[in-house]
């Protein structure tokens, strides 16, 4: 049995990221030392990672808003008033997030969400008619890569396709059909770089499968992976779920090409019990969320281990 996380915090032992990024939007922070803060950060999270014994320290984890903030930016998902600022790519995610004002600007945050059922928020990714899906997946190539060179080979995990679909608002007539084979391109574009970079792993979330589905949200997921896990190669892909159980798409998730699937024994009351009934493929690894990533107590393991 290996030891796995989802994610780590990111906010620094000693709250470095709160303060450097205030010190950044008061403008006494350029963004070269925003950048070498965060950097240390990550570098600090992995090192604590290999020390606590997690086989596959994550990459990618890190974020200066949110996840979902950061796949809308990879895949160009944004609002025109936000482009038309004309504005960095760091600075236009501030602008998505907190918006942006000056002498000829007036432009509002993007709402924000719950994030399933935590205290934690989301900024709602907008597709409009107008809206041009191409894949900039930088930011995630970038953190692996600086992982490699500190020696840690990581896994990078990313929100997935089916995720971002559900939660997106849809503006002026576009729809999921609007962007979805754009989307998978673009995902696909992120395998293919994956595997010339040699990537083992990659762990895509997809917490919208504990959501009750309708059966042609089911149908949408199914399509999405058979065509996009045509494109893996030599990458594994953990299917990674969250929240709760994953009842309305079992049977359908097993029987797709992952390598690897997470569920979350924790809040999915009907995890094992779907095990039980359905049987899980010898082929794939189980992920077995096993530690509630919100208690903020000390976790005893071994309690856990006779689940």
């Amino acid at each position: 049995m290996k030891k796995s996380i989802i994610a780590f915090p990111r906010i620094g032992s000693n709250r470095e990221l709160k303060f450097a990024l205030e010190k950044y939007f008061r403008k006494e922070f350029t963004e070269e030392e925003l950048q070498k803060v965060a950097k240390e950060i990550r570098l600090e999270n992995w090192k604590s990672q290999k020390e606590a014994g997690i086989d596959s320290p994550i990459s990618n984890d890190f974020s200066f808003y949110d996840q979902t903030l950061d796949l809308s930016i990879a895949l160009g998902a944004i609002p025109e008033s936000y482009k038309n600022l004309e504005l960095n790519e760091l600075d236009t995610l501030f602008a998505l997030a907190r918006g942006f004002q000056d002498e000829q600007n007036d432009v509002k945050a993007r709402p924000m969400k719950k994030w399933f059922n935590t205290n934690y928020h989301y900024l709602v990714p907008e597709i409009n008619k107008d809206t041009i899906i191409k894949a900039n997946f930088s930011k995630l190539l970038n953190e692996y890569k600086e992982a490699k060179s500190a020696g840690f080979e990581t896994r990078p995990t990313i929100i997935g396709p089916y995720t971002f679909l559900v939660l997106a608002d849809y503006k002026s007539g576009a729809t999921k059909d609007t962007v979805l084979y754009d989307v998978i391109v673009a995902f696909q574009t992120l395998l293919k770089e994956l595997n010339q970079l040699g990537v083992e792993w990659l762990q895509i979330e997809e917490p919208a499968l504990v959501l009750d589905q309708t059966e042609e949200e089911k149908k949408l997921f199914v399509s999405i992976y058979e065509e996009l896990l045509k494109s893996k190669n030599n990458l594994k892909i953990l299917l990674q779920t969250y929240f709760g159980d994953v009842r309305d798409s079992y049977k359908e998730i097993v029987k797709l090409d992952f390598d690897g699937i997470g569920l979350d024994f924790i809040e999915g009351r009907d995890s094992l019990a779907l095990i039980q009934k359905y049987g899980f493929p010898k082929e794939k690894i189980l992920f077995a969320g096993l530690v509630n990533g919100k208690n903020i107590w000390r976790n005893i393991i071994k309690r856990h281990l006779s689940y």
